[in-house]
């Protein structure tokens, strides 16, 4: 059985004024996306500004959306490093507090080896009991997992069981899938390519469209797993404008400021990250504004 199918959340962390995490802003958070059709509420990851959060705020962060979520849908923690034992106690640490699955990023700046990855996720696969999600993105990180190296891991660790695929690349796609001959759960970490994703047998999306529009971003993936793909086509190409715009600084800095736009509590962003600029701030406004998600 997968982790899930449809759309899941990769959910941004709320701030109050001075920047402390805001708990209560992330439970209504968490209940407005399963209200509104998340499949999955995907935590502390890159959308989370998992990179500025303190260990213990990280830990305090996915124990507060495991108390959130009240199984109603799974609870996947971003718990990557770019050292195997940060990663190793953040995960043993996520899944004492009861979460579901966990994304792993490939380690960051060290430009790890392909033998060196397969280390670093085995390592950290075999000290946990949840299912292990694998997150490649090299725009981020520097670093590619490649299609043999997945295989061999999906192969050879058993909780082990899928992948965030952030590349861009169609072709490394379909090359891994095909090695993995039907063992990977594939989940698109990007929204704008959730269908031919889809296509060569994903699962789903870890989304940040779904913090804004829930709904439609489980609709495209469910028209497709439903069999409307001329549906699924129009859903994903009617969110491209919006979706573009909302990468249109790194992210997460268009999302939360489209969300304090949308009266959501997304709140403000912890340095290096700034505010939107307002070019791109207005762009935003109107793409919403096209997509009905504003007046």
């Amino acid at each position: 059985m997968p982790i899930f199918k449809g759309a899941g959340v990769a959910i941004v962390t709320p701030m109050k004024d001075n920047l402390e995490v805001d708990y209560d802003a992330l439970e209504t958070n968490i209940n407005y996306q399963i209200d509104n059709g998340t499949d999955a509420i995907v935590i502390a990851g890159t959308t989370g500004e998992s990179a500025t959060l303190s260990e213990e705020e990280h830990k305090k962060v996915v124990k507060a959306a495991v108390e959130f979520t009240k199984h109603r849908v799974p609870v996947i923690a971003g718990t990557g490093s770019n050292s195997t034992q940060t990663a190793i106690e953040l995960s043993q640490e996520a899944d004492a507090d009861g979460v579901d699955a966990v994304l792993i990023v490939t380690p960051y700046y060290n430009k790890a080896t392909q033998k060196g990855l397969i280390g670093h996720y085995t390592s950290v696969a075999e000290s946990i009991k949840v299912p292990v999600i694998m997150y490649n993105v090299p725009s981020r990180t520097g670093c590619n997992l490649q299609p043999a190296t997945v295989a061999h891991l999906v192969k050879n660790v058993d909780n082990i069981v899928a992948i965030k695929d952030a590349t861009g690349d169609l072709s490394q796609a379909a090359q891994m899938m095909n090695l993995c001959d039907g063992n990977l759960e594939l989940y698109s970490g990007n929204d704008d390519q959730v269908v031919p994703l889809l296509s060569i047998g994903g699962l789903g999306v870890i989304s940040v469209l779904s913090n804004i529009a829930p709904r439609q971003a489980h609709n495209i993936v469910m028209e497709f797993l439903e069999g409307d793909y001329k549906k699924a086509a129009k859903l994903q190409l009617d969110a491209i404008p919006l979706i573009n715009a909302l990468f249109s600084e790194v992210n997460p800095i268009p999302v939360k400021a489209a969300m304090n736009m949308l009266g959501m509590q997304a709140g403000s962003l912890r340095a290096p990250l700034s505010e939107l600029e307002d070019v791109h701030k207005e762009i935003l406004r109107q793409e919403m504004i096209k997509y009905g998600l504003m007046k």
